[in-house]
């Protein structure tokens, strides 16, 4: 179990909600991810961080009515985050250019849910 001791003072709990798109015109508050990652001081992913931490980087994806899967932050040799939840790669879900990414109150991130793009916007950004 991760405790604060473990974690590096760079650790935020970021939290993302379903966005507004054609198909959710008012988003979804109760579907998205809780991430703990380690944050530069400009919103972005620390990469030297995660390497030193990577093994407390967590993913959970919710959605209403629906069982909560738990994951890793891993990133590829070419430098793309992903989110990675059991062995293989049938249910990684890749991020549109995490890595540029400011994980800021109000900004939108892009993930590949199920195979889909969608939008999140970032809607907590804390200390855990």
């Amino acid at each position: 179990m991760t405790t604060l001791h473990d974690l590096s003072p760079a650790f935020r709990h970021v939290r993302l909600l379903l966005a507004r798109s054609p198909e959710q015109p008012e988003g979804n508050r109760n579907e998205g991810y809780d991430l703990l990652v380690p944050l530069q001081s400009d919103g972005k992913l620390d990469a030297a961080e995660w390497k030193k931490h990577q093994q407390h980087c967590r993913v959970r994806y919710f959605k209403q009515g629906e069982q909560d899967r738990v994951g890793k932050l891993r990133r590829k040799p070419g430098g793309e985050w992903y989110f990675d939840y059991a062995e293989g790669t049938e249910d990684d879900e890749p991020g549109f250019r995490l890595g540029d990414e400011q994980f800021m109150l109000g900004e939108y991130v892009g993930i590949a849910h199920e195979g889909q793009m969608q939008t999140y916007q970032v809607a907590r950004v804390e200390r855990p």
